[in-house]
């Protein structure tokens, strides 16, 4: 695995040793909303906020209805940042690129359980091989139960509170409460990986995330369009963590 600073996952790449539960909540920046025009420089700008990851939204139009970027885009700006890389690929074949975005130097792959069933085992297995952190994700309308068959396989499970394709939609506070305490519990009996959770991720989500167990809080248009960035990262933080400190504890 390539080193990455201050990498959580990058820490974890020995697959003896699985991500504890940690002090606070972390907040992945994703760059969906950033100025595509710049993308180098809005990653900085979410490094210099304090985000703790960059989260990547890949989109093929195909699973989802929406272009977004690929690996190229991927290895460029992996010149720029020493943060942790979170790729969320939401494409109908994961299991065909997955060595291209392992190359492009993603910490952590996570795709979607509800793909084309022959490849997912395969692809979770190829992205432990190489050292990264592998993830699954749920649609709102898929249950938690679809993971049962790679419970071994897995090291992230991320929640989607809104529906994959688009930024800036309304979050789900239904779907984070039936299921983000689940997917805690559910991750627990193997040695607490992580709970991500995609879609709606601010400060005035927060708290209902944070009671969730929840690890990790993607937030794009949230961060992007702030007027202060590093303000509403601390924010996220803040609440996130007391929340879940108080669920946990």
């Amino acid at each position: 695995m390539t080193a990455r600073a201050g990498s959580e996952i990058a820490d974890a790449a020995d697959r003896g040793h699985r991500p504890g539960r940690r002090p606070h909540v972390l907040v992945a920046a994703s760059i969906l909303d950033a100025d595509l025009a710049a993308l180098g420089d809005e990653v900085r700008r979410a490094e210099a906020a304090g985000a703790d990851r960059v989260h990547l939204d890949v989109m093929d139009g195909h699973f989802v209805p929406n272009l977004t970027f690929g690996w190229k885009t991927i290895a460029a700006l992996r010149r720029v940042t020493a943060l942790p890389f979170d790729a969320h690929l939401m494409i109908a074949e994961p299991g065909r690129w997955t060595e291209q975005f392992l190359d492009a130097g993603c910490d952590s792959i996570t795709f979607h359980v509800e793909v084309a069933e022959p490849q997912i085992a395969p692809a979770l297995a190829r992205i432990r091989e190489a050292g990264r952190a592998a993830g699954l994700s749920v649609k709102p309308g898929t249950p938690l139960t679809a993971l049962d068959a790679y419970r071994d396989l897995l090291d992230i499970v991320l929640v989607m509170t809104v529906e994959p394709g688009f930024g800036g939609q309304r979050f789900m506070s239904d779907v984070a409460d039936a299921k983000l305490l689940a997917a805690r519990a559910w991750l627990a009996a193997d040695g607490a990986h992580e709970v991500q959770v995609d879609g709606g991720g601010r400060s005035a989500t927060a708290h209902v995330i944070g009671r969730g167990g929840t690890d990790v809080i993607v937030s794009g248009s949230a961060l992007y369009r702030a007027d202060d960035m590093a303000a509403e990262v601390a924010r996220i933080r803040e609440i996130a963590s007391a929340a879940r400190a108080a669920t946990l504890r």
